[in-house]
């Protein structure tokens, strides 16, 4: 998907301006802009979908927030956020909105956009570190200073230090606390003064106040020593406070990175430009979106390819194993296809354009990545539901608890009530479940798995039964010699010459049993001439080594066309026979080729304890003898599409949890009831649209490997869920009892949201093999 030009990122402001005048992202409105970060949507006419790269999330109620503000719109029909990788995909109709009052909305209400994938987003968002990175070490630099005025007033014995010498160090940790107030907690204050402007109550909230009533107790401490607060300054908790929490977030924001950084990967795998050639001959640098269908581009080692095509000339290893999961370069020589998004590694290579922008397989992999990266799972979705109400009960807690310890002295409750602010913020319950989910999905992305559906990641952990259609799943679409047989007494010398004469005469059909039996013997010493095909029968011809020598006129065909006595063979399978006219030479029997990997991939599923089945229409002697090869023990033949959709509704009543694998029009009706299902990457539109995963790489490997990292997804799920209970188990007691201190409360809550973050991080590893 192509993205629009250059825009300023957009930030909190006044209000929009008026209709009809100039504005920064105006320029949006032409179709010939939005129509480039924009897709039409399949099956609603005039419908239109866009995904957004939003400014200024940090947390669940501020996805809540956008949702809001963008369905408010009219002309706006279903709207998805996602809070962890700050994006947001929406419908629309063109006829009732414009994409500039989309920008407006989320302006006046303090976000930031960007179309998703824009050029400028990757710079933006690095100066957004940049700038997050000084005001993470303003805040380091003044906390080590204050920290240090305030130490005498730790260690030195009472009355040892003067009132003006106090006084003095006082001032000097109120000076050095402003900038940090200033400049290195602004986000957290502008985003809560975002959230109580829009009346919500977001995460940053309670930390604001926090900040605030520290720094005002300590402040009125210094202005008026004399009074209820003049022994009670903490200058230093408010700049730690604020250190572990920028740490904690810049940590944070890198660890987010590696978790949700496929899509970002493959968005960003088009180059802004490419060489075509002109009609003079001479090649020139166009942009990417300007090319079409025809045209011939050059492609330089270390590029990508920008649009799918033939490579015309030159010869090149091509890396695509983030589209298609093949983990080893592959060679592309002239006549050879190539696809978008894919690197050429080695040499030049010339490829006439075929499909360009949205009809090429990389916009359909990048528009699934996107749909999966923007659903919200059942856990996400409660998390969401549950963040406003819960961060008012923490605002309540704090006020109770303050109301609690007043008696005991003022400064002292205060002192609690900022450290429950703090301490209670659901952050890293509000991360346990997508970040997790997500590092997952970019996971098996890069092993060519593609997630449709998120949601489906969940329902994967619990499948207990996997069952495969045959046909295009297990097996290829050509035949295999599985079995060649020579009449007892035949030496090994002889049955090998008897086959390789067999592969020099099935060289001169097309016919699959021939190619099957040429492919499987090449026979490069052995050439035939004379041949003749019989159709329907088999071949005749004369066989002959290379210089001559050995020659004799040979049948291979059906038993009947060999004019041999045959050694009759009682086998669910193909069978082809070699013979001189007078004697039988050689048989082959012949099979539907399986998958190399799919015998490997059968037994790493029954590793995993899950029951496999194999269901086809083909007859049930056939179906057996292909499940006896792959090691399938449970198989069913001469199924119908309504028989398979009511085998699966009957384990389903069983109680198991199925997963459908297929790629047929007639396993669009199983795909869609299974509790989970995959289509291959060859799959039919209509398979490829009710499967929740994409097997783009064409490895039935895959199959175990999500299965197993569906199960690892879940129990950091766990994990994460478990620390984020039992942190706030644990540290709202002591805080409420006043035992922890403000500086503390800060590094635990910056701690408890990057150990959830960094524990999701290890399933963006690379899935081992089973």
């Amino acid at each position: 998907m192509q993205t629009a030009p250059s825009l300023p990122l957009l930030s909190a402001g006044p209000a929009p301006p008026a209709a009809g005048s100039a504005t920064p992202w105006a320029a949006l409105d032409e179709p010939a802009e939005w129509e480039g970060f924009s897709r039409p949507v399949a099956g609603r006419e005039g419908w239109w979908e866009s995904c957004l790269a939003i400014e200024g999330m940090h947390c669940a109620a501020c996805a809540l927030t956008v949702e809001a503000v963008l369905r408010k719109l009219p002309g706006v029909d279903t709207v998805q956020v996602n809070g962890v990788t700050a994006t947001a995909r929406l419908q629309w109709n063109p006829q009732a909105t414009r994409p500039s009052l989309w920008m407006a909305a989320l302006r006046q209400a303090g976000y930031g956009a960007l179309p998703a994938g824009d050029l400028l987003l990757a710079g933006n968002r690095q100066r957004a570190q940049r700038l997050m990175l000084w005001r993470w070490l303003v805040a380091g630099f003044c906390m080590m200073q204050v920290m240090m005025y305030a130490a005498p007033a730790y260690l030195a014995p009472a009355g040892e230090i003067t009132p003006d010498i106090r006084a003095l160090l006082g001032w000097a940790s109120w000076v050095l606390t402003l900038p940090v107030l200033l400049f290195s907690c602004w986000p957290f204050f502008a985003a809560a003064l975002r959230d109580v402007r829009n009346m919500r109550i977001g995460m940053d909230v309670p930390v604001a106040l926090g900040v605030l009533i520290a720094f005002g107790a300590s402040t009125a401490a210094t202005f008026d020593p004399a009074g209820p607060w003049g022994e009670h300054a903490s200058y230093d908790s408010v700049p730690m406070f604020v250190f572990f929490l920028l740490s904690g977030r810049l940590l944070e924001q890198r660890l987010r990175e590696r978790t949700a950084g496929a899509l970002e990967a493959l968005m960003r795998r088009l180059p802004d430009s490419v060489e075509r050639q002109e009609a003079d001959g001479s090649f020139r640098a166009v942009a990417v979106r300007r090319l079409a269908p025809g045209d011939l581009i050059r492609v330089l080692p270390g590029q990508a390819f920008p649009a799918d095509g033939e490579v015309e000339t030159g010869e090149s290893r091509v890396d695509q194993s983030l589209l298609t999961g093949e983990s080893k370069p592959l060679l592309r020589r002239a006549g050879d296809g190539v696809i978008a998004g894919s690197h050429n590694l080695t040499s030049l290579l010339l490829v006439r354009v075929q499909r360009v922008g949205a009809q090429t397989r990389y916009a359909e992999i990048v528009a699934l990545m996107e749909q999966a990266s923007l659903e919200k799972p059942g856990l996400v979705q409660l998390v969401d539901r549950i963040a406003s109400p819960f961060l008012a009960a923490v605002l309540l807690a704090a006020a109770g608890a303050a109301w609690w310890w007043w008696p005991f002295g003022q400064a002292h409750a205060m002192a609690v009530a900022v450290s429950v602010l703090i301490v209670t913020c659901p952050c890293a319950l509000s991360l346990a479940t997508p970040a997790a989910m997500l590092a997952g999905a970019g996971a098996l992305a890069r092993r060519g798995l593609l997630v449709r559906r998120l949601q489906a990641l969940e329902s994967c952990a619990a499948v207990d039964t996997v069952v495969f259609d045959k046909t295009g799943t297990l097996t290829q679409d050509r035949m295999e010699v599985v079995l060649a047989h020579t009449p007892q007494g035949v030496d090994k010398v002889d049955r090998d010459q008897a086959c390789d004469r067999a592969g020099a005469l099935a060289r001169h059909s097309l016919h699959p049993v021939s190619r099957a039996i040429a492919a499987r013997y090449p026979a490069p010493d052995w050439v035939a001439s004379e041949v003749e095909e019989v159709a329907g029968r088999g071949l005749r011809g004369k066989v002959a080594r290379l210089d001559g020598s050995d020659a004799r006129y040979l049948y291979l065909g059906s038993a009947s066309f060999c004019r041999a006595p045959v050694p009759g063979r009682d086998v669910p399978v193909l069978q082809a026979h070699l013979s001189d006219g007078e004697h039988y030479l050689a048989g082959f029997e012949l099979d539907e080729a399986i998958r190399p990997d799919a015998a490997q991939a059968v037994a790493a599923l029954l590793k995993l304890g899950v029951r496999v089945q194999l269901l086809s229409g083909d007859t049930g002697r056939a179906v057996a003898h292909l499940a006896r090869r792959v090691g399938i023990e449970w198989c069913f033949g001469e199924c119908t599409p309504e028989m398979k959709l009511a085998h699966v509704r009957r384990l389903q009543r069983e109680g198991h949890r199925v997963m459908m694998v297929g790629d047929g029009m007639n396993d669009g009706p199983v795909l869609a009831a299974a509790d989970v299902s995959m289509a291959m990457g060859q799959a039919v539109p209509l398979a490829q649209a009710r499967a929740d995963f994409i097997m783009t790489g064409n490895r039935l490997a895959s199959v175990a490997a999500l299965l197993a990292q569906a199960r690892r997804t879940r129990r950091v799920v766990r994990q994460n869920l478990l620390w984020a209970a039992l942190y706030n188990a644990a540290c709202v007691p002591l805080a409420i009892a006043g035992l922890m201190p403000t500086w503390l409360a800060g590094f635990g809550m910056a701690a408890s949201s990057l150990l959830v973050v960094a524990n999701s991080a290890r399933l963006a590893r690379s899935i081992p093999e089973l």
